[in-house]
Order: structure tokens, then C-alpha cells, then sequence
């Protein structure tokens, strides 16, 4: 079955100023399927994904050579709109990062700073995108107490919702999981694997089990090279590289 090239990558190169942090990573991900970066730290998953939405243009030397489009645009062409790419394609941290406001206003926040006026069009947003984020059954009743008096799970969940709040296409999750226990953690890689029925999903996991629940893709880096690609059942149980073997196996990373 063909999948739709939501975002595709080829000859990509990256530099922190004169270090080269990704080497010529070519992949297409597809629309509506999750996609997992694995691989040990420092190998470029951050970074990769970074580009995606050009956070890495905030960092003062950073180079990008080749081409990324994002259906059929591309994400680096000078009168691509920075704002309007990041509403698109949304982010989730390693640390859940609520702002020190209420529940409410931290899901109000971004559809005002988008222009939204209509109190009536916010308040039913705020409502669906808790509800898309399954937070709104544990918060309903809180919604004017701060997102910080939430557990680290549910800031995780509602730093999602702020994120799907804005209508993104892609939304990126930076080891969302890293800072959580297990229950949270299962709350949220069920969330996951809902939400891609909506949105396309790249996801960064240092946890390769992770990467096998949640994952129809996976890409494994090593050294900001891109080693291997493919459907994730198949590369974990048949992976093509002596080098991906060894590292599912435990052997390094």
C-alpha cells in the first residue's frame, strides 16, 4: 500500500558552524504514520527533527544544505513563513513546559497569538483539544487553576493539546516520555497512536521498545548519518545492517 510523502528529506547536511551534526539524510515520512528516529545520543535525532520546524534556525551558525518540503514546499525556501511553519508542524519537549498560567489560557494563549478574537470559537477549541489530548475528563473542573499544579504526565498531555490547539499537519515529539513514569508513559504512546489517524507524527525515542509499540517507520542514526530506514516490524525483527542488529541487540548505544 502506498503511503502519501507528507515531508521528504534528501541530501540533507547540517552544520553547527563548522561541525557537520547530519550526513546526506534522505527519507521520505509518510502522512498519517509515525515515524521513530532511534540511535544513541548525539547521533542528530534531535537535530533532525529540529529542522523540521527550523528550530535550529535560533542557533547562531547553523547551516542547512539539500532540500526538506514539506508537501511539496520547501521548508527552507526564503519566503517560506517561520510562524506559520511552526503552527503547522507543532512540537512536543523532553520536559513537559506548561506556561505559568491557567489550564484555560495556556490552551488559549497560542490560538490569540494566531489571532483569534472570538471567545466563543476559543472556548470550544480549548475544550476539543483537551479532549484530543485525553486530559479533559482529569481536568474539566480546574480549567481557571494552573497548569502547574498538574502532574508531570498531565502537563505532558496538556502541552499537547496547546500543541494540537492550532491545527498543526505534523506534530513532532522530542522523547515526550523521558521525564515520565510508566503509567504516564502509557497514556501517552496510546495518545499517539490515536492521534495519527489526524496528523502525521515523528517522534524521537531513546527507548526502542517505545519506538516497536508506537511506530509503523523507524530511522536509526549513528553519527548523524542515516544507517538504515524502514517499516519498524520489519527492521526490528530482519534489520538490513550488521550495524542495526548490533545496536537493537544492546550491543552499544
Amino acid at each position: 500500500m502506498e503511503h502519501e510523502v507528507k515531508i521528504r528529506s534528501d541530501k540533507i547536511n547540517f552544520y553547527y558552524g563548522k561541525t557537520q551534526a547530519l550526513i546526506d539524510i534522505s527519507m521520505d515520512i509518510y502522512a498519517n504514520n509515525v515515524t521513530a528516529l532511534i540511535g544513541p545520543s548525539g547521533c542528530g535525532k534531535s537535530t533532525f527533527i529540529r529542522l523540521l520546524n527550523r528550530m535550529n534556525d535560533l542557533i547562531p551558525g547553523a547551516r542547512v544544505e539539500g532540500s526538506l518540503t514539506m508537501d511539496g514546499q520547501d521548508i527552507y525556501a526564503p519566503k517560506t513563513d517561520v510562524v506559520e511553519l511552526r503552527r503547522q508542524v507543532g512540537m512536543v519537549f523532553q520536559k513537559p513546559n506548561p506556561f505559568p498560567k491557567s489550564i484555560y489560557e495556556n490552551i488559549a494563549y497560542g490560538l490569540k497569538i494566531n489571532g483569534m478574537r472570538d471567545r466563543t470559537f476559543i472556548e470550544s477549541r480549548v475544550v476539543e483539544s483537551l479532549k484530543k489530548a485525553a486530559i479533559w475528563e482529569e481536568v474539566r473542573d480546574r480549567l481557571h487553576t494552573s497548569a502547574l499544579m498538574l502532574s508531570g504526565g498531565q502537563q505532558q498531555r496538556l502541552c499537547i493539546a496547546r500543541c494540537l490547539a492550532v491545527e498543526p499537519k505534523v506534530i513532532l515529539f522530542d522523547e515526550p516520555c523521558a521525564s515520565l513514569d510508566p503509567i504516564s508513559t502509557r497514556k501517552i504512546e496510546e495518545l499517539i497512536l490515536e492521534l495519527k489517524k489526524d496528523y502525521t507524527i515523528v517522534i524521537v525515542t531513546h527507548n526502542m521498545q517505545q519506538a516497536a509499540r508506537v511506530s509503523d517507520y523507524t530511522a536509526f542514526l549513528y553519527l548523524g548519518s542515516l544507517i538504515e530506514y524502514g517499516n519498524t516490524t520489519q527492521m526490528f525483527t530482519v534489520p538490513k545492517q550488521t550495524m542495526t542488529e548490533s545496536y537493537l541487540a544492546g550491543q552499544f548505544g
